[in-house]
């Protein structure tokens, strides 16, 4: 019954930010500056990054699943922080992807960047004011955090996302382009990716069985490497794929979250090819990895114990704040 509830109360959740837009909005904001134009991007901090921060050693940038919920991300990155001991060193940053109905809903200014309500999860160009894709975001953030006048002494960036923030997180880990601003000034860079629906396979092997005819977009992006978003330009997949081996990445993965018919759940062909739940699908995806890659994967895989779909209960584990606060990786794209 317990069970059942939640499920209602997602589904309601869900529809009412698709329909009528997300309940609150962060109050911060970020101009963002591309190719395709200019926009700003909202987004929550848990410190004035105008001013210099010498005591700051840490930024855990932590993403909303499809409910764009943010702020509700942000008091669970800060209570997460608070328990393992790091919040006076680590500054907390929640991007918040909007969607159309929420700049209505709250009569934010034109500039604001929004997107389709499932677009910016992998990376695909905003509906307005330009064409920036979501991951752009994430590149600005970075090269913000890579300035050495504000924050001297950081050592360290973390990019989270649990649900739909895990996929666009785990996007991002294939194609992302900010993270050299971080190695240029001796800063690593972990990434997080948790609970996720799907994830971009390299190739066309799936752990199960697929009829390309009648799943025909099973290997396209976002879960393949074929029709690339414009932001990755004119990138090579067997480039992509080393790369990505390279990266150091936690996958945190809730034992509980086995339930083939959650209603967030991606239910297509293209994620059914890749296993049954979530947690399936984290393992099948990380044996992938590691048959490709016996030698060199700078990856891990952590369950969590007694946990299923939950943001806050995944990253206030103690596995999860592991993850998130855990000790300094070494520089690093």
């Amino acid at each position: 019954m317990r069970l059942l509830l939640c499920c209602v109360l997602f589904i309601t959740a869900l529809g009412a930010a698709q329909a009528e837009g997300v309940g609150r909005i962060a109050q911060g904001r970020l101009a963002i500056d591309g190719p395709e134009g200019q926009g700003t991007a909202a987004l929550q901090l848990s410190a004035d990054w105008s001013q210099p921060h010498p005591e700051i050693l840490r930024a855990v940038i932590i993403v909303h699943g499809k409910l764009r919920n943010a702020m509700t991300y942000f008091e669970s990155g800060l209570q997460a922080a608070r328990a393992a001991g790091a919040q006076p060193s680590t500054l907390l940053i929640a991007p918040q992807f909007l969607a159309t109905p929420d700049v209505a809903r709250h009569h934010l200014p034109d500039t604001l960047l929004r997107w389709t309500p499932r677009g910016w999860m992998g990376g695909l160009p905003a509906r307005g004011p330009a064409p920036l894709s979501s991951f752009a975001v994430f590149d600005a953030i970075l090269a913000r955090l890579a300035d050495r006048t504000r924050l001297p002494n950081l050592r360290e960036v973390v990019i989270a996302g649990h649900s739909g923030g895990g996929q666009v997180v785990q996007r991002y880990t294939v194609l992302g382009q900010g993270g050299q601003a971080l190695a240029d000034a001796g800063i690593a860079l972990r990434y997080v990716v948790a609970n996720p629906s799907s994830y971009a396979y390299f190739s066309a092997d799936r752990p199960r069985t697929v009829d390309a005819k009648s799943c025909p977009g099973f290997d396209t992006w976002k879960y393949g490497m074929r029709d690339l978003p414009p932001y990755a330009g004119h990138a090579d997949a067997a480039a992509l794929e080393q790369r990505y081996a390279q990266r150091r990445v936690t996958y945190l993965l809730g034992e509980k979250d086995t339930d083939p018919n959650h209603p967030a759940l991606d239910k297509g062909c293209e994620a059914q090819a890749q296993g049954p739940f979530r947690l399936a699908r984290g393992r099948n995806y990380f044996q992938y990895l590691r048959t490709r890659h016996p030698q060199g994967l700078a990856q891990q895989v952590v369950s969590v114990p007694g946990v299923g779909h939950s943001g806050k209960g995944m990253f206030n584990s103690p596995q999860g704040r592991a993850a998130l606060f855990g000790e300094p990786a070494q520089p690093g794209r």
